[in-house]
């Protein structure tokens, strides 16, 4: 979700009543620049140039972050987004699953910067002194090399679309777009920790995760082919068991030893348990006896 913000709430400069002041240490703090600091690092070089084009000295620019604070109706001095993986039902801040919603906002965050180039991260924390753990992201969205105005200036749309996100009607913004590509990078991280995203007032899993879950098998399957073709090269070099070797060789490139393909709606849990460790246990019992054969 989306907000205003509130970086002095975030920082626990003060704390409404439904913080534990007793778990706030648990709290993790990425940064805390202060917004004025940030503004004077982004633009100052920029409002210089665009000082210096200007004939007259009302059209000058004296403090950018007040500019944007005061006179902008497009855009605001930053933008916070607040992540949150379930609820406090589902992963209590007090709770294993707790600690793990923990772990999984930590890995997020980790790679949110890398992810967005054009949105300055100047406050972040993962809160575990409410009900729920949760993440705040307060950030600058800026565009660089703009032809008119500042050359580099606040722009979340600009911002957006030097990281390829193109809009294309009010349904498919930039922003939506955006908005949409983080879920996919968290829904990627909660799917190795074994927690797949249910989009609340749907009944259908979200499609890019059921097609990353895929991926995941088809790249499973792929190093099980690789580890079977090995075992298969094996077999062949023992000469001491060349008859063995042959009739095991045919008999791995049944159909008994085939991988199926993964079903769409199974989860990597369930086809591993299902198809992968028999398999496994085949190729282990047919190795067993070539090694006494060999020893």
């Amino acid at each position: 979700m989306t907000g205003k913000g509130s970086v002095n709430h975030n920082d626990r400069k003060f704390t409404a009543e439904n913080v534990d002041k007793g778990r706030t240490p648990n709290n993790i703090t990425y940064c805390n620049e202060n917004i004025r600091t940030v503004y004077h690092k982004l633009f100052d070089e920029a409002v210089k140039n665009y000082n210096a084009r200007q004939t007259r000295s009302d059209r000058q620019i004296k403090n950018y972050y007040k500019k944007i604070s005061r006179e902008s109706k497009q855009e605001k001095p930053f933008q916070e987004i607040i992540v949150q993986i379930g609820d406090k039902d589902s992963m209590g801040a007090e709770t294993q699953n707790g600690q793990l919603a923990k772990k999984i906002l930590d890995e997020y965050m980790k790679g949110f910067q890398n992810r967005n180039p054009n949105l300055y991260v100047f406050s972040a924390h993962i809160h575990m002194d409410e009900a729920t753990p949760h993440l705040h992201i307060d950030f600058v969205p800026f565009t660089t090399g703009s032809k008119r105005g500042l050359d580099t200036r606040v722009s979340m749309k600009g911002a957006l679309k030097q990281q390829g996100f193109i809009g294309t009607g009010r349904s498919n913004t930039e922003r939506a777009q955006w908005a949409e590509s983080e879920k996919e990078a968290l829904s990627k991280i909660m799917l190795e920790h074994g927690i797949e995203w249910d989009e609340k007032g749907t009944h259908e899993k979200h499609k890019s995760v059921s097609e990353f879950k895929k991926q995941k098998l088809i790249e499973e399957v792929g190093a099980l082919e690789e580890k079977k073709e090995d075992m298969e090269r094996k077999i062949a070099t023992y000469q001491s068991a060349e008859d063995y070797s042959d009739a095991m060789a045919a008999k791995m490139t049944s159909g008994e030893y085939k991988i199926p393909e993964p079903p769409n709606l199974m989860s990597a849990k369930t086809y591993h348990s299902k198809f992968v460790e028999p398999l496994i246990k085949k190729l282990v019992n047919i190795l067993k006896p070539l090694q006494e054969n060999t020893m």
